[in-house]
């Protein structure tokens, strides 16, 4: 496992990490197993997704509300820990984030981020993870070294050399006690294998999802929600968890996100989903996809030449709706990597779904 890390100042932290996913995410299925202690506060509000927000005055039975994870005074370890399963089937971290905004007297000092690799497939897993909640397990690894922290404040470290083994389990150790409000892990999420069948016909998977390791890269405006909200599974909770962009007032005008499949292959079924968005949904989309054979860590630029219909022709939408595309409507069949979304003239979408068949290794 990676030991050298370097930090990352607080201005740079987004545009550090801009082309990864935060695998430490409820919206991503990550949930916390277990925890030393949340006396004042839930470790499992250490995976909500967006910023930490701020109550002051508001308090609780225990105290002071917080949003983050908060333990009691004196501790009588050396550390307080919590026991993190990510969503993903496996993931690679390339960094890590520890955001103490709002903790000021209260926040953890230091922090150690360990992970390990516990496929769900094991059948010793169960077990495995319980044990993990011990101090008998003795397959850690360190991802992060002590590192200290600051009060109210993010601050985050890029991981010179990203963990080689992928990593299912993350265990964050907080020094010696307090507060911290999110955890980050920068990274990749890792599509599973699938199994080796025969006189059988591929299965329809969901190439764009972030769970197969589907990743946001760019878009012509995110003003009001991000990119990434497109990929979650599920169809969330309201309007905060999707994409939206501010008003235009020029005519002509089209707003644009581009996608890049976790598992390339060949599309079947295209949903663009504009739950929750009943005043300001778009008016029409259009979907186009490429097959982008250039250097791998380049994206295709969005007026690229080479971008061709997914779904044929500008489609008009409806508020609060799943627009589903498929048969005679999508233009299905090429091997695509790269998916572009289009919305005439804004607004905001809540899903971009692209099912398919992936493609397979020769």
């Amino acid at each position: 496992m990676a030991s050298n890390v370097t930090p990352v100042t607080k201005d740079e932290i987004d545009k550090c990490f801009s082309k990864t996913t935060n695998l430490a995410s409820s919206g991503l299925n990550s949930t916390v197993l277990a925890c030393s202690d949340e006396y004042f506060a839930a470790a499992s509000n250490l995976l909500t997704p967006g910023p930490p927000i701020h109550k002051p005055g508001y308090f609780v039975h225990t105290g002071a509300w917080y949003d983050g994870w908060e333990t009691r005074r004196h501790n009588p370890a050396e550390y307080d820990w919590a026991l993190v399963k990510l969503g993903v089937g496996s993931g690679i971290i390339e960094g890590i984030e520890i955001d103490t905004a709002y903790f000021v007297g209260n926040y953890g000092e230091n922090v150690v981020v360990e992970g390990a690799y516990l496929p769900a497939a094991d059948p010793e897993a169960a077990s495995s993870e319980q044990e993990m909640i011990s101090d008998s397990y003795s397959k850690w690894e360190t991802v992060l070294p002590i590192q200290p922290c600051g009060p109210s404040m993010r601050q985050a470290w890029r991981l010179l050399k990203p963990t080689g083994p992928p990593l299912t389990h993350i265990r964050v150790r907080m020094y010696p006690d307090g507060g911290f409000s999110r955890l980050r892990l920068y990274g990749h999420a890792l599509p599973p294998s699938l199994a080796a069948t025969q006189d059988q016909s591929p299965p329809i998977e969901e190439l764009s999802s972030a769970l197969m390791g589907g990743l946001a890269l760019s878009a012509s405006n995110q003003h009001f929600t991000p990119i990434s909200n497109l990929l979650l599974p599920g169809r969330g909770k309201d309007m905060g968890d999707g994409w939206e962009t501010a008003r235009s007032r020029e005519r002509g005008h089209v707003d644009w996100a581009i996608v890049k499949l976790g598992l390339p292959g060949s599309a079947v079924k295209v949903v663009v989903d504009t739950k929750d968005f009943r005043g300001n949904f778009p008016r029409a989309i259009r979907v186009d996809s490429i097959d982008w054979k250039e250097d791998e860590n380049s994206e295709p630029p969005f007026d690229h030449a080479g971008w061709t219909e997914l779904v044929k022709g500008e489609q008009a939408c409806k508020a609060d709706t799943e627009h589903v595309y498929e048969g005679e409507n999508l233009a299905a069949g090429n091997h695509i990597t790269h998916a572009k979304l289009t919305m005439i003239p804004d607004g905001g979408v809540k899903r971009f779904r692209i099912f398919g068949h992936r493609a397979t290794k020769a």
